[in-house]
């Protein structure tokens, strides 16, 4: 079973390896530089606090290291069972019948798998980028972790399924109860705007390894 303390360990070894403190590392990534302080990972209430995927995302994009760098470190902590398999279809497959149940949740067996640490939730399922409609945030061949269970905020990037089996990787902008706004991650493609009766679901992007 993955430790609070293991993961809280392997993002100090991360930071270690790169040369900074637990506030150099926050802050070259864009973070409060007392997000990952030690004073926080446990709530006055004795909460504990864990790290968030965005967080960790924004550690990986500062740093350069990988996704399987900062895993490992978890192992050297002496975390097992940290992978599990999760599904894993290319973007373009993903409006084909047959791949998802209703709300977006994973079902069939025409799935390929991927690794992903076993603390996620275990819903999430992984797109993997075709083409280049979505530069420069995704490339092709980048996979992009999606979650049907986490909660959606105005900012977030999501993808959506329509009932007519379109799927589209957009940024929420608007969610009313008749209509959905959502803003293109490449400039050069169009906003668009719909009717809610015209999604079939929305999930939110968790995590896009690159």
């Amino acid at each position: 079973m993955l430790k609070h303390a293991d993961v809280w360990r392997a993002l100090d070894k991360l930071a270690s390896e790169y040369k900074f403190s637990a506030s150099g590392l926050a802050k070259r990534a864009g973070l409060d530089p007392t997000t990952f302080n030690k004073s926080k990972r446990i709530t006055p209430e004795g909460k504990l606090r864990w790290p968030s995927t965005e967080s960790i995302a924004k550690v990986l994009s500062a740093t350069g290291a990988s996704f399987n760098e900062y895993v490992s470190y978890i192992g050297e902590s002496g975390g097992a069972g940290v992978y599990r398999n999760i599904p894993l279809i290319g973007f373009a497959q993903a409006g084909s019948q047959g791949y998802f149940e209703s709300g977006g949740i994973p079902t069939g067996t025409n799935w390929d798998e991927i690794p992903f640490p076993g603390f996620s939730d275990p819903k999430v399922f992984a797109l993997e980028v075709n083409g280049d409609s979505m530069q420069p945030v995704f490339r092709d061949g980048d996979t992009l972790i999606i979650s049907p269970t986490a909660n959606i905020r105005r900012g977030d990037r999501v993808v959506l399924k329509t009932r007519d089996g379109e799927v589209l990787a957009k940024i929420l902008q608007r969610q009313s109860t008749k209509r959905i706004e959502l803003l293109s991650i490449n400039g050069s493609n169009e906003d668009r705007s719909m009717d809610i009766e015209k999604v079939d679901w929305i999930s939110r992007i968790i995590w896009a390894s690159q």
